[in-house]
C-alpha cells in the first residue's frame, strides 16, 4: 500500500488549509452543513446498532465499528469540520494563512456543523427511526443525551481533548494513503478507538444531546429510558437546552486544546525543526 511520508501529510494538511482559509463564505457554510449531517448520520447508526446491547463493552465495540462511516464520508466526498480544521494551526503557525482566516474558519464552520447536525435529527425524530425495539432506541437516545450533559467542565475538556486527539490523527491518516481502499483504513480506526473510550466529540454530541431533547417529548421513550437504562425524573429534568450548552462548551474547548496540541508538536518535529539551523541540532 503506498502512502506519503509524515513530512507529506503535513505539508499536503497545511496546503488545504490555505484552500479552507480562503473558501467563500456561502461554500464554506454549505460544506460544513454537509460535515455536521455526515457525523450525525454516523451517530444515527451507531446507536441504532448498539442502543439494545445492555454489555457496555459490546456496545461501544458495536457503536465504534460504525459510528467511522460519518467521517469517512467527509474524507473521501467533502466536507468542513470543526474538530479536523483545529489541524489549521499548523499552516498558521508556517504563515501561509493569517489567525483571523483560521478562526473564521472555525467559528464559521462550528455553527454550519450544528445546522447539518440538527437537520438529521429532526429527520430522525420524524422518521420513526427511534420507535425502533418497542421505543426502546429512543430511551436510550435519552439515556446518552442525559449522560452529556451531566458531565462536569474539567471532564468535557479532558474527554474532548483526548477525542480530538484520535479525529486529527484519522484526518492526517487519511491523507496518508494514496488509495481508497487506504484512506478508508487508517481513518477507521482512530475513530472507533475514540468511540469505544466514550471520548467526547462536539460534532457528534451537535446530533446526540438534540436527539434525546427531541425523544424526552414522546412518552413512550421516556418509559423506556426509565425501565431499561434507569433515567429517573430527576436526571430526565437534567435534559435541558440550557444543559446542553454546558456540554457544548467545554467539550469545544477541548476539542479545541487537543487538535491545536497535536498539530502544534506534529508542526514542530516535521517543519520547524527542519528550518532551524545546523548549529542549533546539535546543541
Amino acid at each position: 500500500m503506498q502512502m506519503h511520508s509524515p513530512k507529506e501529510i503535513i505539508d499536503i494538511n497545511m496546503s488545504g488549509a490555505v484552500n479552507k482559509a480562503n473558501l467563500r463564505l456561502s461554500k464554506m457554510m454549505v460544506l460544513g452543513i454537509l460535515a455536521g449531517m455526515f457525523i450525525a448520520l454516523g451517530g444515527v447508526t451507531s446507536q441504532s446498532a448498539s442502543h439494545a446491547i445492555l454489555n457496555v463493552s459490546i456496545a461501544k465495540l458495536a457503536a465504534g465499528a460504525v459510528f467511522p462511516i460519518g467521517l469517512l464520508m467527509i474524507v473521501l466526498v467533502g466536507g468542513e469540520l470543526f474538530t479536523g480544521n483545529c489541524l489549521m494551526i499548523m499552516a498558521t503557525m508556517d504563515k501561509q494563512i493569517r489567525f483571523k482566516r483560521f478562526m473564521r474558519n472555525l467559528i464559521g464552520v462550528f455553527f454550519a456543523n450544528i445546522i447539518g447536525a440538527l437537520f438529521i435529527a429532526i429527520l430522525v425524530f420524524f422518521s420513526g427511526n427511534l420507535d425502533m425495539s418497542g421505543g426502546a432506541l429512543g430511551g436510550y437516545a435519552i439515556n446518552v443525551a442525559v449522560e452529556k450533559v451531566s458531565h462536569t467542565v474539567v471532564r468535557g475538556i479532558a474527554s474532548g481533548f483526548l477525542c480530538n486527539l484520535f479525529v486529527c490523527m484519522a484526518v492526517l491518516k487519511g491523507a496518508a494513503a494514496k488509495e481508497v481502499a487506504g484512506k478508508i483504513q487508517a481513518t477507521w480506526f482512530p475513530i472507533f478507538a475514540f468511540v469505544i473510550c466514550g471520548f467526547e466529540h462536539i460534532v457528534a454530541n451537535m446530533y446526540f444531546i438534540p436527539i434525546g431533547l427531541m425523544a424526552k417529548t414522546n412518552p413512550l421513550y421516556v418509559e423506556q429510558a426509565e425501565a431499561i437504562y434507569g433515567v429517573t425524573a430527576e436526571k430526565l429534568a437534567t435534559l435541558t437546552y440550557a444543559n446542553m450548552w454546558g456540554n457544548f462548551i467545554p467539550v469545544t474547548i477541548g476539542n479545541i486544546l487537543g487538535g491545536v496540541f497535536i498539530g502544534i508538536l506534529l508542526y514542530f518535529v516535521n517543519v520547524h525543526a527542519d528550518k532551524m539551523p545546523e548549529s542549533k541540532h546539535n546543541l
